[in-house]
Order: structure tokens, then C-alpha cells, then sequence
């Protein structure tokens, strides 16, 4: 016989409301720069490479009707003990009415209780944990001595990506290519001014070719479903950052540029289910997934090395990985609470 106590009896555990501390972009831009952000980047891959992280394949659902897709993504490390999830959408035609391409939130769950502990807006997030992994990239593979950097995409996570290779290499001057120039010119002329390590030297390409003839380093961060740049235009010694491309479908780095160069990955499974820039000239007979030359993890933990010579193409493809969003929320998080940004509310 089931009995069900008045409230009032319940033990008062369960009368407690559950508490949770809720962090604003703003609250995260305090709590971690985008160098500590490289760094918790850096340390994440590196558990997920070294088979210290449970990362489900992420969940996905379209929603043709508008043209978008969400994304559910939960992680575990083990080694730092976090857990947690991201949910993100993808909805390219927002722009369209003015607002972000990408919103997310992310939820921080107390391992030792599964109490979820805290709330963050992540779509800052991701742009910033998005950019730490090109930084990352950036810092392990590019030439030491690059100097020009090319942004292809002039939304958030091309922000983030400058933002990002700046703090890995002394850049003294970018050029931003987007198919609205408009949005580019904004780009140009906001990043420019921010001073800092950013350089002051901002140009809008004109072209894919502009944008990338002097480039040491190239961040890819478009919706575009073909190639954003010709394999041909590519100086010696070039490294590229890839992260748009995340359907099979879609695809931002030449075919041939992917067969000639050093190939680092975020996580070979989820790449290999994932992304058109290695599905597609796969298919094609140019790849196989043997080309892969090793996970990013693998690199900065000493395991294998990056650059082989100056001369040579590096690139990063990277799809995503919610190692990087719980590693940074739970860094957010501990700031926070020691300095009590953020709020905290009761549910």
C-alpha cells in the first residue's frame, strides 16, 4: 500500500529548495580570460585523449521548419571530477532578424551528489571555449614566428578565434573576409580598437585569396556548406584552424589542403561522424582515416609531436567538444564562487 506523507512530515531535506548559482556572459568574461581559457582547454583534451573523459556522442535534432538543429552534449572528466551538459542550437537564419546564429545553456552537476550545482549562458561560452581550442591549436602548431592572421566568418566565434590566436602568437595584423561586408567592416573596426595583444592593423578582405596570401594563421568559422578558400592561395608553413563545419555535409577546407597537411583533430570519433571537411574527400578516395595524425590532447600532453618543419601545412579540424564546455563552466564556477559573481536562486 502506497502511503504519502502530508508535507509537513516530510524529512526537511526535501523541503529545500534546490540552489543554484546562474552566471551572465558578463559573469564569465570576469571569472576567465581567454589565456586561462586555453590553458583549461588544453588540460580537457588532454583527458579526453588519454581515455579519462566520458563524452556520449552529442544528440542532435533538426528542426527543418526553421532551418536549425539542437544539440545536446554531456560530458564527464574524471580525472577533475566535472560533469555537467550543454544544450546549443544552430539557427542560421537568426540572421536574418539580427540576432545570434548560436544560443546555448550550460548546467554544471555536482559529481559527488548529482545536485545540479549552476547555470551559465552559454553562448559566450562557446564562443570562448571554441576560440581556446584554435588557441591551443594555434599555440602547438603554428610557426613561432606568425605574424598574420585570416578570419573567415565576422559573427561571435570569429571574435573569439583572433581573440584566441592573439594570446598564442604576437599577431601584428589580421584580415577578416565574410560574405556580408558589412558585418566585416563592424569586425574590423571593433576588434582593432581593443588594444591589448590584438593588433591594430584590422583589413576586410575583398576576396578569399586577400584574406589569406600573407596568412601564417587561418581561422575558419562560417556556415558556408563549400570551401571558403582555395587550396592554391595557401603560403608555405600556413596552420588553419577549422571549427564551422560540424554536419557531413558541410564542408570549409578544400579537400586538397586536408590531403597535404599535418591533420590534428579535437576527438577522431566524433570528427569522423561528424564533419563534412573530413567525411567528404574521405568519400572521395583522398583520405582515409588514417590520416589523422594524432588528437590535439595527444600533443599537449608530450604523447606525439606537432610541427614537423617550417614549411608544412598544420591543420586543426575541430567539431566540438563538451570536455571543453564542462571544463570551462567548472572553472567559471569556482571563481564565482569565491567571489560571488553570478546570482544565486532557488528552484
Amino acid at each position: 500500500m502506497l502511503v504519502i506523507l502530508p508535507r509537513f512530515l516530510w524529512p526537511e531535506s526535501r523541503n529545500k529548495p534546490m540552489r543554484l548559482r546562474a552566471m551572465s556572459r558578463d559573469d564569465i568574461r570576469v571569472a576567465v580570460s581567454m589565456a586561462r581559457a586555453i590553458e583549461i582547454v588544453k588540460a580537457a583534451f588532454a583527458q579526453l585523449s588519454a581515455g579519462h573523459a566520458d563524452v556520449p556522442e552529442r544528440a542532435h535534432i533538426d528542426v527543418p521548419r526553421h532551418g536549425g538543429i539542437a544539440l545536446f552534449m554531456p560530458a564527464y572528466l574524471e580525472e577533475s571530477d566535472q560533469l555537467g551538459m550543454k544544450i546549443v542550437s544552430v539557427f542560421p537564419r537568426n540572421l536574418e532578424a539580427g540576432i545570434p546564429t548560436i544560443h546555448a545553456l550550460v548546467t554544471l552537476v555536482d559529481s559527488s551528489t548529482g545536485r545540479p550545482s549552476a547555470i551559465l549562458d552559454g553562448t559566450y561560452l562557446t564562443a570562448l571555449r571554441t576560440g581556446a581550442a584554435s588557441g591551443a591549436a594555434t599555440d602547438v602548431l603554428a610557426r613561432p614566428d606568425a605574424r598574420v592572421a585570416a578570419i573567415f566568418g565576422a559573427g561571435v566565434q570569429g571574435r573569439t578565434q583572433l581573440e584566441a590566436v592573439c594570446e598564442a602568437r604576437d599577431i601584428t595584423e589580421a584580415w577578416v573576409y565574410d560574405i556580408d561586408e558589412a558585418a566585416a567592416e563592424t569586425f574590423a573596426a571593433e576588434m582593432s580598437s581593443r588594444g591589448g595583444r590584438m593588433p591594430a592593423k584590422i583589413s576586410v578582405a575583398r576576396s578569399s585569396r586577400e584574406a589569406v596570401a600573407e596568412a601564417d594563421v587561418i581561422c575558419t568559422t562560417t556556415t558556408a556548406r563549400s570551401p571558403v578558400f582555395d587550396d592554391a592561395d595557401l603560403k608555405p608553413g600556413v596552420h588553419v584552424n577549422a571549427v564551422g563545419s560540424f554536419k557531413p555535409d558541410v564542408q570549409e577546407v578544400p579537400g586538397e589542403t586536408v590531403v597535404r597537411s599535418r591533420l590534428i583533430v579535437d576527438s577522431r570519433e566524433a570528427c569522423w561522424a561528424e564533419t563534412g571537411d573530413l567525411i567528404i574527400p574521405r568519400d572521395q578516395g583522398l583520405i582515409s582515416e588514417s590520416d589523422v595524425f594524432a588528437e590535439l590532447g595527444e600533443i599537449v600532453a608530450g604523447v606525439v609531436s606537432g610541427r614537423a618543419s617550417d614549411d608544412e601545412i598544420t591543420l586543426f579540424k575541430s567539431v566540438g567538444n563538451a570536455v571543453q564546455d564542462v571544463a570551462v563552466a567548472a572553472a567559471v564556477f569556482e571563481e564565482a564562487s569565491r567571489t560571488g559573481l553570478g546570482v544565486e536562486i532557488d528552484l
